[in-house]
C-alpha cells in the first residue's frame, strides 16, 4: 500500500473561509493563562501573565459599555493603547499567553497567523477586510512580521483602521515594533510608517530560555530511508515525501494554504532533508514548520538534521530568528515522532 503524499494535495482557502477559521490552532485550542507555567528564573515571564490578564479585563469592560462599537453614543474609551505586543524570543511561550488571552475575552474575536491576515486582505479586498475585522472585539496576530515594504504600508493602514473603530489588537513577535524589517528591506525608508505602528502597542517583553527543549534530550538522529519507509508504513494517517519535491510544491501554494495541507495528518516523514538551498525555500519552510507545531503534527526524517535545515548564512541574516524558532519547533516535533513511533 503506497503512503500518501503531501504533494498530492493541493487545498485551497478563500477570504471567507479564512474569516470562519480564525480561531487558535489545535495546539492551542484549549490553554489558558493559568495553563501557562513561568520559569521561575525569568520574572518577564509572570509579569506578562499579569499583562494579558490586564488586557483582557480592559477588553472586558469595553465590551460591557459597548466602547469597542464605533458610534456617537461608545461611552468612555477605555485606558491606555488598544494594542499589545508581546516580544521575546523563540520558545518562551508568547503563542501560547496571546491564545489564552483569546480565550479570556468575550467574541466576537480573531486569531490568525500575520502571513493568514496579509492573504486575508488580498482575497477579501482592503475595504471588505477592515469591515469584516473591525466587527470584532480582539484581532490576535501570532509571528507577527513585516518582511517587504508592501507589508509596512498595508498592515499599518489595516491596524490603524480596525484600532480607530474600536477593536483591540495583541500580537506576538520576535522583534520590537521599531525594529521590524530591520535587515529584511530598507526600512529606514517606512519609519513614519512603522512608528506609527509601534505607537498604538503596549510592548510586553518575554525572556527566557526555549522551553521546548529545557531539560529534554536531544533530537532523534535522522532515520535511514528503509527506516523512514517502514515509520510511515505503520503510522496510520502518515504521509511520506522526497524533501524536494515537497519543497517545490510549497512553492506553488500560499502560505497560508500550508495548515490546511496537513490538516488530519498523523505524522510527516520527510525523505533525504538537506539545508534549504536558498532563502525563498528556507522562508517557505519556515512557514510550513509553523503550521506542522500549530497541528501537532509529528516529523521524521532521513538525510542530514533537522538542526541543519538552515544555512550559517541564512543564520546571520535578517531572518536568523524565524529560522531559529523554526528549528526549534521541528525538532520538538522530531521527538514527539521518536515518542510515537
Amino acid at each position: 500500500m503506497t503512503t500518501p503524499r503531501l504533494i498530492d494535495r493541493h487545498p485551497t482557502i478563500s477570504g471567507d473561509e479564512i474569516v470562519a477559521a480564525m480561531v487558535p490552532p489545535p495546539r492551542f485550542g484549549d490553554v489558558s493563562f493559568d495553563s501557562y507555567l513561568p520559569n521561575p528564573h525569568e520574572p518577564s515571564q509572570a509579569a506578562a501573565v499579569i499583562s494579558g490578564r490586564t488586557f483582557a479585563d480592559k477588553i472586558a469592560a469595553a465590551a460591557k459599555s459597548k466602547s469597542w462599537v464605533k458610534s456617537l453614543f461608545a461611552g468612555k474609551e477605555p485606558a491606555g493603547k488598544r494594542g499589545l505586543y508581546l516580544d521575546g524570543g523563540f520558545g518562551v511561550g508568547k503563542t501560547h499567553l496571546l491564545a489564552s488571552l483569546w480565550h479570556a475575552v468575550p467574541g466576537p474575536k480573531a486569531y490568525g497567523t500575520f502571513v493568514e491576515l496579509t492573504h486575508l486582505v488580498g482575497a477579501l479586498g482592503f475595504v471588505e477586510a477592515v469591515k469584516r475585522l473591525s466587527e470584532h472585539r480582539l484581532l490576535a496576530i501570532d509571528e507577527f512580521e513585516l518582511d517587504d515594504p508592501g507589508d509596512t504600508t498595508l498592515v499599518t493602514r489595516l491596524l490603524q483602521e480596525l484600532t480607530d473603530a474600536g477593536t483591540f489588537v495583541a500580537a506576538t513577535s520576535n522583534t520590537l515594533p521599531e525594529k521590524l524589517g530591520e535587515g529584511r528591506f530598507a526600512a529606514d525608508d517606512f519609519l513614519r510608517e512603522i512608528r506609527s505602528l509601534s505607537a498604538r502597542f503596549d510592548v510586553v517583553r518575554v525572556d527566557g530560555p526555549d522551553y521546548r527543549h529545557r531539560g529534554l534530550p536531544d533530537a532523534p538522529e535522522p532515520m535511514s530511508d528503509d527506516q523512514l519507509d517502514a515509520s510511515a508504513e505503520r503510522t496510520p494517517g502518515s504521509t511520506l515525501d522526497d524533501f524536494d519535491a515537497l519543497c517545490a510544491h510549497l512553492a506553488k501554494l500560499h502560505p497560508s494554504r500550508y495548515g490546511r495541507l496537513v490538516t488530519d495528518v498523523a505524522a510527516v516523514h520527510l525523505k533525504q532533508v538537506h539545508p534549504a538551498p536558498d532563502q525563498d525555500v528556507a522562508l517557505r519552510l519556515v512557514a510550513f514548520a509553523d503550521r506542522l507545531y500549530d497541528r501537532a503534527v509529528p516529523v521524521a526524517v532521513s538525510g542530514q538534521p533537522l538542526s541543519e535545515l538552515f544555512t550559517e548564512e541564512m543564520l546571520r541574516g535578517g531572518y536568523r530568528k524565524k529560522y531559529l524558532r523554526a528549528v526549534s519547533r521541528l525538532i520538538a516535533l522530531s521527538r514527539e515522532a521518536g515518542v510515537r513511533g
